[in-house]
């Protein structure tokens, strides 16, 4: 599957920088879409007071996906690979 990858950047809660990077089907290129992908993973990790525009989050490139991210997005419209502090 191809993918389009969004690189995403934002200021954690405790001040770092957190990294990465927000992956969907080639064909979502809607901002606001990838925008609201991102707001719930960092809820999920603990981040949600975190706002999300275009100045923390780029498209990047298109890429491939191994089939165990693919069924992420399938499932879910979306997946994630944490790239810095993250945790």
């Amino acid at each position: 599957m191809k993918v389009a990858v969004w690189d995403t950047y934002v200021t954690r809660n405790d001040g770092k920088i957190m990294h990465f990077d927000i992956l969907v089907e080639e064909n979502v290129m809607e901002e606001n879409i990838i925008f609201e992908y991102g707001k719930k993973y960092l809820k999920s990790v603990m981040q949600s007071t975190q706002n999300l525009t275009s100045k923390q989050c780029n498209f990047c490139h298109i890429d491939v996906v191994p089939e165990h991210m693919e069924k992420q997005i399938i499932n879910n419209g979306y997946a994630i690979i944490e790239m810095e502090n993250c945790y």
